[in-house]
């Protein structure tokens, strides 16, 4: 078919239009600072927010040549179709993302992402995050929650100033343990020490583990050890989303897998951490 300058011209003046008005819907309506590096968007996402699940994530970029950036999603709201998302600036273009105002704009928000997290009522559920992993976590507890399980939420981070969404994990948590390297706030230790304590005094059915993987490691060792299923979430290692750049590519079970297809949440019982580990090494 044959299409005149004119009538293609047209086109793309109304393309445009549709296009600009699609940014727009990702605007940051609100904005909250964790702590010096750290900051919590609520970004307008209205389909997403409708549809979105625990443990789906959302590819955000700022500014035409902007990074391609993969972030959990934490929360959603349908009623007001917003979505929140949990920042931590480390690079150039997560550390834009970061200064971002109430007001601006995120060029591009693409999702939900990923395979969602899966949910039943198993039991006992001890939720285990460190720093920002509380953030992909509180979706998972608060399932966790509403399918009818008991929720043992253990936090952890190296000072006090860095547990983030205490006040939000709370209500869809039977308790609530917080562990500090230096002690500054709840419990002196590290995160595998308070799930070592719920394992220790009662059954426990499920761990669900999300932070550094040097921690979800270590997490996963001690949960071997007495036998508990454990589940991670490796959102950590992915750079693309697409799986077209191959960086998340992890061995589980002896088997190759990509986290943002195949997860990002993997038995962690079968997770080659060491592996993983030396990728993410590389990119120091």
């Amino acid at each position: 078919m044959i299409v005149s300058l004119c009538e293609f011209f047209n086109n793309f003046a109304n393309n445009s239009i549709i296009i600009n008005h699609y940014i727009q819907m990702n605007r940051i309506v609100a904005k909250e600072y964790f702590s010096e590096k750290v900051v919590k968007l609520v970004v307008e996402a209205p389909m997403i927010a409708r549809s979105r699940r625990p443990g789906h994530f959302v590819i955000v970029r700022t500014g035409e040549h902007g990074e391609r950036i993969p972030l959990t999603i934490a929360d959603a709201d349908i009623e007001k179709g917003t979505i929140t998302l949990v920042v931590q600036a480390v690079g150039e273009s997560s550390s834009k993302i970061c200064s971002l105002k109430a007001g601006d704009y995120l060029t591009d928000v693409v999702g939900p992402l990923g395979q969602a997290t899966h949910v039943e009522k198993v039991g006992t559920v001890v939720c285990c995050g460190g720093g920002v992993g509380v953030a992909p976590l509180l979706p998972i507890i608060k399932a966790m929650k509403e399918a009818g399980n008991r929720v043992v939420t253990v936090l952890a981070a190296r000072t006090k100033d860095l547990i983030i969404l205490e006040d939000q994990v709370r209500p869809y948590s039977d308790e609530v343990i917080i562990m500090t390297d230096d002690g500054s706030y709840g419990r002196q230790g590290l995160v595998t020490n308070g799930v070592e304590e719920v394992i220790q005094r009662e059954k426990v059915d499920l761990v669900v583990t999300i932070g550094p993987a040097i921690m979800m490691k270590f997490v996963s060792l001690l949960t071997k050890k007495y036998e508990v299923p454990t589940m991670c979430s490796l959102n950590t290692i992915m750079v693309d989303g697409t799986g077209m750049c191959g960086a998340c590519r992890i061995t589980v079970d002896g088997k190759t897998r990509f986290v943002c297809i195949d997860g990002p949440e993997f038995d962690a019982h079968k997770v080659d951490f060491d592996e993983m580990l030396m990728r993410l090494r590389s990119y120091n």
